[in-house]
């Protein structure tokens, strides 16, 4: 049985005594087999009786967190087995045998060793056993038990969610829910209160509640505006113990938005809104902004304007900037200073969201006026018409007055207006306009087979301000009139076969016309007068405009005629008429029995020589070639006769070469290289002819030679005079060069001997000794020539 601890408390103890009660062994009646009652029951009767058990126990229990100065003793294992005499032992195995739970061998007392958790480990199970403690031998099977860990309130409620983030409606009805929290409690909720939860509202009074077992938070206040307050911070407490006093507790908050609704109209920051307006604005250009602010969020605080006063004719619109949402104000159509100045219109801004929800009454509109002020503008002449739409006749003389355009200046001045063409759109300048009353007339003849319209742009330009223009498209229409005859459709050759039968249709022949008349082209086709009683062919209107030629018999011959022409005159219908002579070529050809056409040309001629068309081509081919032989012959002779001689009436002026450069005078030795005048082919002093073959054999004498860098031009030039002249070999094929031009406002004027009637013994060179130092060389030559032939 059990035995108290002198240092249990109290609630241990009693603890305890309730594990003892409920560990009871359970007794069970099992019948005995052969005995009977002491009253002598009858046969058949069963004699019942208590079995017995090894052991007397069943479960333990221990309290978790219990943390005495001494192991906890958890119960005491006894076993009623007849040992007889023999010294027994109780062994412990199983979950935190020896470490965890220790066991008294002799007594059979388990203690817990350890400091217990049951939210780590609610129960543990072990084997028991009886052994011989001299040999350890078993004196019966283990048996197993249960050690249960009896909880107790050591762990307060947990919000494992939080904190929490909850949206409402604003304006929403008392005992709306919010939202919903949930706590934990790791205590057993099977035993005790330990983990039954009460829920209590801290802070959030007096606009929210909870419910104290759902944990589900509602609204409590009617009528919370989001625009007075948007956001609020709850406070929940859960408790265990059922909410008595010594539960543990745990906390949460919940922030709480109001989340809005259209409960707020728009308003306008100002009644009366102004603004002046050019007149010249363009159309869809903004004119002014107007504002309805909105005390809502969101699309509950979008409005769209409308104007619903003062704009009968439609001049204006208002539309909504997405991003700002202002009202702009735009022109639908051009403002005209002159004849309207101002205008007063009353806007209107409404919420899209026409529906506020929450019982919350409208209306959810509001209205402003706004004045206009139309500012006079300089602007540019206004045309009559944008487009104007002219015809003329083609066959229009001259100057013939197409139509006339017409521009005003809408200004209050009203000043005089131009006109002009622009010439980009009249490039070739068909049409002119009167510059003062915008008449326009014909420039140039017009055709209109050519171009049957012609698209122009006229600009009117005020005479007080040229930057004023404006334009108008003119689009004149060429009107057609019979002025073109018509003529065949195309080139016809007609193909007669010489069997043909009479009444054959020969050919078909439509006629085309390049003019256009309203009611259509309709053509007559009829024969030239002198041909009406032709005996050979005859025309046949097949009544679609087409005629069809027919052969009148069947004895054409190509013997006879090979090509017959039928002159037919053809008239359209034009007032006046217009009429063309157009010629059908009919060939005659020789064809198969089935009437194809095998042969139109002249092979019919040559037929009865014997020779062939092939052979005729074959000897016209010859006689070509023996042309072309004897002319290359001709011409190659006559070009081998040709002398090599320059021919006397040949100026051979043609090789003269000029030099512009003067030399440095006599001082200047270097500026002239005479090796530059020597043939180095010739430089031994004899230069062979190589066209012709010399009759005699010439040996040039040996004369001096200058060295490049020389001097001596003249001895130079006079020994290469002589061996020309002296050479009966060399025809004369010297290029002369001729030096007659010292340029214009030369002193020296013309230095050519040729030029001059004076011969040299008639002439005096003293002058060049006064022309200056560069002449003085010069000078000193001819003077030394002279005195040599003197002497």
């Amino acid at each position: 049985m059990w035995r108290r601890s002198e240092e249990m408390p109290t609630d241990v103890w009693m603890s305890l005594l309730l594990v003892w009660i409920t560990s009871l062994p359970y007794v069970s009646m099992m019948p005995v087999g052969g005995a009977e009652t002491a009253a002598g029951p009858g046969e058949g009767q069963r004699l019942l009786s208590r079995a017995k058990r090894g052991w007397v126990w069943n479960q333990m229990f221990v309290l978790e967190e219990f943390s005495g100065p001494d192991p906890i003793l958890v119960g005491r294992l006894h076993t009623d087995l007849d040992v007889d005499g023999k010294r027994i032992k109780y062994v412990l195995a199983g979950e935190g045998a020896g470490t965890i739970f220790a066991i008294n061998e002799l007594t059979g007392d388990i203690h817990a060793m350890k400091r217990l958790d049951r939210e780590e480990k609610a129960e543990y199970t072990l084997t028991a056993q009886v052994v011989n403690a001299d040999t350890d031998e078993p004196l019966e099977p283990p048996s197993e038990f249960i050690i249960k860990v009896q909880d107790i309130n050591d762990n307060p409620p947990q919000f494992i969610e939080g904190p929490y983030r909850a949206a409402v409606a604003e304006m929403s009805a008392v005992g709306t829910p919010v939202t919903r929290v949930t706590a934990t409690d790791a205590d057993d909720p099977v035993y005790g209160n330990s983990a039954k939860l009460v829920y209590s509202i801290l802070e959030g009074q007096p606009y929210f509640s909870v419910d104290p077992n759902s944990a589900t938070i509602k609204i409590a206040l009617h009528g919370m505006d989001r625009e007075m307050r948007e956001e609020y911070l709850v406070v929940i407490q859960a408790k265990d113990m059922g909410g008595h006093m010594g539960g543990l507790s745990g906390t949460v908050t919940v922030t709480v938005t109001l989340t809005d609704i259209n409960d707020n109209p728009p308003k306008f920051s100002k009644n009366l809104y102004e603004f002046v307006i050019p007149e010249n604005l363009p159309i869809g250009q903004m004119g002014g902004k107007v504002k309805a602010n909105d005390r809502d969020v969101g699309e509950n605080a979008k409005s769209t304007y409308n104007i619903i006063e003062g704009d009968e004719q439609g001049v204006f619109e208002i539309v909504t900037d997405p991003q700002t949402q202002e009202g702009i104000l735009r022109l639908k159509k051009a403002l005209d200073f002159e004849s309207r100045r101002t205008y007063t219109l009353k806007v209107e801004a409404t919420n899209v969201q026409s529906d506020p929800g929450g019982g919350v009454g409208g209306p959810f509109k509001d209205t402003a006026t706004v004045k206009i002020v139309v500012e006079d503008a300089d602007e540019p002449p206004v045309f009559s018409k944008p487009i104007y739409m002219l015809e003329v006749n083609e066959n229009a003389p001259v100057n013939t007055v197409i139509g006339t355009l017409g521009a005003r200046d809408p200004d209050s001045s009203g000043s005089q207006v131009r006109y002009f063409i622009d010439r980009h759109t009249d490039l070739e300048r068909q049409f002119n306009i009167n510059v003062d009353d915008g008449k326009i007339t014909l420039a140039k003849p017009l055709d209109r087979e050519t171009d049957m319209w012609h698209n122009i742009t006229v600009t009117a330009t005020e005479v007080r301000n040229h930057s004023q223009i404006s334009r108008a498209m003119v689009a004149i229409r060429v009107m057609d009139i019979n002025d073109n005859a018509p003529e065949f459709a195309t080139e016809y050759e007609a193909f007669l076969c010489e069997n043909g039968k009479p009444g054959q249709v020969i050919q078909t022949v439509s006629a085309v016309d390049r003019d256009d008349p309203i009611q259509g082209h309709y053509f007559e086709y009829r024969l030239v007068p002198e041909m009406l009683n032709n005996p050979n062919f005859t025309i046949k209107n097949n009544q679609d405009n087409s005629i069809s030629v027919l052969a009148k018999h069947d004895t054409f011959r190509r013997q006879k005629q090979e090509m017959y022409f039928l002159p037919i005159v053809v008239t359209d219908n034009g007032n006046p008429p217009m009429s063309s002579t157009n010629t059908l070529t009919i060939r005659v050809c020789g064809c198969s029995k089935d009437g194809i056409v095998q042969s139109c040309n002249v092979e019919a001629y040559v037929l009865p020589i014997g020779l062939s068309m092939g052979a005729l081509i074959a000897i016209l081919a010859c006689i070509i070639l023996l042309l072309v032989i004897v002319v290359l012959f001709v011409t190659l002779r006559r070009h081998k006769n040709e002398p090599l001689i320059i021919k006397d009436d040949e100026d051979v002026r043609e090789n003269i070469i000029r030099y512009d450069d003067e030399g440095g005078g006599e001082e200047d030795t270097e500026a002239f290289d005479i090796a530059t005048l020597q043939n180095p082919d010739g430089v031994n002093g004899y230069l062979p002819r190589k066209d012709i073959k010399p009759d005699l054999q010439f040996m040039p004498r040996a004369g001096h030679h200058s060295g490049p860098n020389g001097v001596d031009v003249d001895e130079f030039i006079n020994v290469r005079l002589h061996e020309a002249d002296n050479d009966p070999t060399a025809p004369p094929y010297d290029s002369i060069q001729i030096y007659g031009y010292e340029g214009r406002g030369s002193v020296a004027g013309s230095l050519s001997s040729l030029e001059t009637t004076s011969s040299d013994s008639d002439q005096n060179y003293d002058y060049l000794r006064e022309w200056g130092p560069r002449f003085r060389r010069l000078g000193e030559l001819y003077s030394v020539g002279e005195s040599d032939r003197e002497t």
